[in-house]
């Protein structure tokens, strides 16, 4: 199980694994780390939430469970569900044996029938084995009922089976919740983590991360492609984009030839970057041109 002396060995433990955090990041993740709390994530889509919590599994060595919520999840989703076709062939067995009196229903619900879903399984891990990696991603996609009981669970790291009993982590996973704050979260749940708000990262950040994810692109086209993408972030649309779309736009611009942002092909090329159609029509009507002329300047 891999530990940290440090926020700066954290930083660095991360840049080995291509995530470039800030000095403020790395601090809070070194806390949530030694502290064994929840990294609660807000920012915009983006900005390099889940990746966070993929380099982290990186870096500590543990197992990545993502937890997707959506509108409607409940815990179930979360926990577990039993092995019905397996617990079926047992049946059979069971009665078949049942004539010499051999029947025990209780070995139905038992947990060999288990299938565990990422929070339980995040419970799971033994004393001296790598924390697991739980990522709770986009928890304001769920409700309140959901919220509950994720506090509840995160507040012992534990939760009950009605059919088994408690099941209690014997040393905590680590935790990361995202948001994109399409709506807010509950203060409680948000007072059981440690914040952060994961703002786009500054401008040589962001090309230093495009180099590192896009080894081959020259300097001067990384810093005309964040460049132009900073502009984009800048001229109200609705939904700006990230460093994900920095990244894949470099990618297809190298793949089509490009070593220079040229106003054709960043025309041909818009919905590499831009993901709704009326933010596609603003910079039309703004002038690529103009943009491109102030991206390369």
């Amino acid at each position: 199980m891999k530990t940290f002396s440090s926020p700066e060995a954290v930083r660095t433990a991360l840049r080995e694994v291509d995530y470039l955090a800030e000095e403020a990041l790395a601090t809070v993740v070194y806390l949530s780390l030694v502290m064994a709390r929840p990294l609660f994530l807000e920012g915009e889509p983006g900005s390099g939430k889940t990746e966070l919590a993929k380099a982290i599994a990186q870096i500590t060595g543990g197992e990545f469970l993502r937890l997707q919520c959506y509108e409607g999840i409940d815990s179930s989703e979360a926990l577990y569900e039993w092995d019905y076709s397996r617990q079926l062939v047992h049946l059979r067995f069971a009665q078949a044996r049942a004539e010499n009196g051999d029947l025990d229903e209780h070995e139905l619900f038992s947990e060999r029938f288990l299938l565990r879903r990422p929070l339980l399984r995040a419970l799971g891990a033994k004393t001296g084995e790598a924390r697991p990696v739980l990522l709770i991603d986009e928890v304001d996609r769920a409700d309140d009922e959901f919220e509950a009981f994720l506090l509840e669970a995160l507040s012992d790291y534990a939760v009950t089976i009605p059919e088994i009993g408690t099941i209690r982590a014997e040393h905590p996973p680590i935790v990361i919740l995202t948001s994109n704050r399409t709506r807010d979260v509950h203060d409680a749940l948000k007072r059981r983590s440690l914040y952060h708000w994961l703002d786009q990262p500054s401008l040589e950040t962001e090309i230093a991360i495009v180099r590192t994810r896009v080894p081959m692109v020259s300097e001067t086209f990384a810093r005309e492609v964040a460049q132009a993408v900073r502009l984009f972030r800048e001229i109200g649309l609705y939904k700006p984009p990230g460093v994900a779309e920095t990244i894949d736009w470099t990618v297809a611009l190298q793949e089509l030839g490009a070593s220079r942002l040229e106003t054709a092909t960043v025309d041909a090329t818009l919905g590499l970057v831009l993901k709704y159609r009326e933010d596609i029509a603003r910079v039309r009507e703004i002038g690529i041109e103009d943009l491109v002329a102030q991206a390369i300047s």
